[in-house]
Order: structure tokens, then sequence, then C-alpha cells
């Protein structure tokens, strides 16, 4: 991505990243100009995913089929179908909780991607302005590159868990007929994934 594409769009993004932030008054001694504290706007979204994360682990996660039902999986491996438990033995109870840990380890991998994303955009911004005030523009544009590269191998290998994902969703609706409905992921969003 271009820089001249990139700033624009940071610039407008600065007002929310520093909302609510206590060190937003903060200024850069050189220049006088206000600063981005990517510290604290860091924390406060690693803050909300953690918060998310327990959320995840703790309550029910819901499963949707594209109609008007919807499925959850308990902390607990029942299926709840219109909040409804649906009978499961052993075996299906075990293929829940598979399935469900494999969607925490999905969610889980795409909020640290977030949060690199969200730190990534407030040290983009910051970049940019310095290089905006200071008139120092040299090297922004590889910098702020090369750390999205990093996310981007990051979110390919998000798309890595997708395969182990589509499988443990087929065992589980072809052992679990009540589940088939929300078996809905196939190779197709894979391949998505990685294009």
């Amino acid at each position: 991505m271009k820089i001249r594409l990139l700033l624009p769009t940071l610039l407008l993004c600065l007002p929310l990243a520093a909302c609510g932030n206590a060190d937003s008054n903060r200024t850069d001694p050189a220049t006088g100009k206000p600063m981005v504290d990517a510290d604290s706007i860091g924390k406060k979204v690693k803050d909300a995913t953690d918060k998310a994360r327990v959320e995840m682990a703790q309550g029910n996660i819901k499963v949707s089929n594209n109609q008007s039902d919807e499925a959850e999986i308990t902390p607990q491996g029942d299926l709840l179908i219109n909040g409804k438990a649906v009978a499961v033995d052993a075996h299906q109870r075990a293929l829940l909780l598979d399935y469900r840990k494999q969607i925490e380890a999905l969610a889980g991998a795409g909020m640290d991607i977030g949060v690199a994303g969200a730190s990534l955009g407030v040290k983009a911004a910051g970049e940019a302005l310095r290089g905006v005030f200071s008139g120092d523009t040299q090297g922004i544009e590889e910098r702020v590159n090369a750390e999205a590269a990093k996310m981007e191998a990051s979110a390919k290998q998000l798309c890595g868990l997708l395969p182990v994902m589509l499988a443990k969703q087929q065992a589980l609706a072809a052992a679990l007929p009540a589940f088939k409905p929300y078996a809905t992921m196939d190779q197709g969003d894979i391949d998505d994934c990685h294009s």
C-alpha cells in the first residue's frame, strides 16, 4: 500500500484511536505536536480482546446456519438448538467440545491479528504524523509495509487452521445429525481465505 493512500486513512482513524485515552493530551517535546500513545491504545485493545476470550471460554458459542435457527455449543459440550438441549452421547459431546476448542483457537488467532493490526495502525499513524511535522517521510512506507507483512504472515497461519476446522465440523455433522444444518463451512471457505 502506498503511503499516500495510507496516510489519509490513518489520519481519519486518529480521533477514534485517541478516544478515551487519558494520555491523548501529551505532546512531542521536539515538535510540540500531539503524540499518539501506541502503548495505551494497544493495551486497551488487548484488554478488550482478553475480555472477549474469557466470555468465549465461559459462554455458549453460537453457530449459525444462515436460517432463523440458532445453535449453541456450551462450555460443557451440550448442543442447544433454539435454546433447547439436544440429547448427545459421550462421543458426540467429545466431538462438540473438540469443535468448540477449534472455534476458540480460530477466534483467538483472529483476535491476535486484530491486536497487531490496531498496534500497527497507531504506530503507522504516529510515524506518518512525525514525518509530516518533521518533513522527514523517508522510510515510513518501508517500515509500515514491513510490519504489515508480518501481519499478512499471521493471517496466512490463521488460514492454516481452517482445514482442521472443516474436518472437525464434518466429523461432528456425521456423528450428530442435529448439527448437520450448522455445518456450513466448505472447501470454498478455505480457498477464499488463501486468496
